[in-house]
């Protein structure tokens, strides 16, 4: 007998189907104690004491963790709610390495499910947007760039859209308070206010960017006094409630220096792309060394557009890892991000679409227009290449469509528009008209 395998024929005890035939591996002919070794050998190698180790016992390296604490930002060493580039880091990382970024919700509210309109009302604007950082990314210097890729997003469990007065694209018709209190997970979004909705979880950082040097701070600063100047809607320098407090707050040293976080700028800040999920990974130019890189104002779900001015707001757990490019802020005049197929896991599986075109009826004012002056726009019903009001108009129209076909009242309909449908360019072109349109995404509706 040679020491080849050999395999026998053999039926089960009692069969009477001899036609079935199983194929049983016959082992060598060796010692017992030869035959068993190979398992007693893996029994006792495992840890020496003849227990197998488990794969979770096994870790990779530790991720740097900037947490939060206290109940708001001013109670927490590692926020801070205005731009800056005296900013000083709370944290330190090495390229490559994991880092978790504890966040907070984008209005550093107190809001909870119990929150009344009457609450939304109260809150206090000039403490958004609370931001964790800034992280000096190690080996970065002024004019590099850095590509900082989202590992991960863990939500918290609550959330709220809101309507808050004299905020929002469509601040002129919706005056009054108004909140929606979600439960989260991370499959979806359920709320009490909204039976019969569920908004799936595409959660991103609405803020994320880094830090300015002067010659970009005076810039900003510049320009955006100018239009506030010509009746422009601009967020000046606040110092109330302004953090850090000794460089921005009312007594800061340069309190009339600190920028808002509302208006994204070439170094990123409250972007708010929908489309940086997780595996999405932003290139940033690096203008200080460390690139000062801060994020927060998360958001579990957001309808490209964010009409309502909130999306699902969110505190949550954001996991990144940062790579250094040398000299690549050359090639950044704005925040570049990319990705795989996320944008396709986005699309919805069905959905239905309103236009929206440049018009108005005559003798009314735009918004979004009133700075420029009324008398050579207010009369026209037409105006020439306005993707704003084009945008406008298909968001009212969405919102329409919503009252008078799922039964939502009209300030349901503009949280839904907000937070699950987005608004795109259809084109640029077919003047005077310019074309958006409002998708719906149709998966959020469930059967009651």
């Amino acid at each position: 007998m040679n020491n080849h395998t050999h395999y026998a024929k053999t039926s089960p005890a009692g069969d009477k189907n001899f036609g079935e035939v199983r194929l049983q591996r016959r082992p060598p002919m060796k010692s017992n104690f030869v035959w068993a070794m190979p398992m007693a050998a893996l029994f006792f190698m495992g840890n020496g004491s003849g227990a197998f180790a488990d794969t979770s016992d096994v870790k990779g390296p530790a991720p740097v963790v900037v947490a939060k604490s206290g109940e708001h930002c001013k109670d927490d060493p590692n926020c801070f709610n205005r731009i800056h580039y005296a900013v000083k880091p709370v944290a330190h990382v090495q390229p490559g390495q994991t880092f978790i970024l504890e966040t907070r919700d984008g209005l550093d509210s107190d809001l909870n499910f119990l929150s009344t309109p009457e609450d939304v009302a109260a809150v206090d604007l000039d403490r958004c947007h609370p931001l964790t950082g800034p992280v000096y990314i190690e080996g970065a210097k002024k004019g590099d760039s850095i590509e900082v890729t989202v590992m991960d997003i863990a939500p918290d469990d609550f959330g709220t859209t809101t309507i808050v007065p004299g905020f929002g694209f469509l601040r002129d018709v919706f005056t009054e308070p108004y909140i929606v209190h979600w439960e989260l997970n991370r499959l979806e979004a359920h709320s009490k206010d909204m039976p019969g909705i569920s908004v799936p979880m595409n959660a991103f950082m609405g803020t994320v960017g880094v830090l300015p040097d002067k010659p970009e701070l005076d810039k900003w600063l510049k320009r955006e006094k100018a239009l506030a100047d010509a009746g422009g809607a601009v967020l000046t320098p606040q110092p109330v409630d302004a953090l850090p407090a000794d460089l921005c707050g009312v007594d800061g040293t340069n309190k009339d220096e600190c920028v808002r976080t509302v208006p994204p700028r070439e170094n990123g800040g409250n972007i708010d792309s929908k489309e940086t999920v997780v595996g999405t990974t932003l290139h940033f130019p690096c203008f200080i060394d460390g690139c000062g890189l801060f994020a927060g104002d998360v958001h579990f779900a957001m309808g490209g557009g964010e009409v309502a001015g909130t999306a699902i707001e969110m505190g949550g757990r954001v996991t990144l890892k940062a790579k250094v490019t040398k000299g690549g802020a050359s090639l950044l005049s704005t925040v570049h991000f990319e990705g795989g197929s996320q944008l396709k896991d986005l699309a919805p599986s069905s959905f239905y679409a309103i236009s929206g075109l440049s018009l108005k009826p005559e003798g009314e004012l735009p918004v979004f227009a009133t700075y420029l002056g009324g008398e050579k726009i207010a009369p026209l019903a037409n105006l020439s290449e306005d993707l704003t009001l084009a945008a406008r108009n298909a968001t009212l129209n969405m919102i329409d469509f919503l009252v008078k076909t799922k039964g939502l009242t009209p300030e349901q309909a503009y949280v839904l528009t907000s937070v699950a449908v987005d608004l795109n360019i259809a084109q640029v072109v077919d003047v005077p008209n310019m074309g958006v349109t409002a998708i719906l995404n149709r998966d959020v509706f469930k059967e009651q």
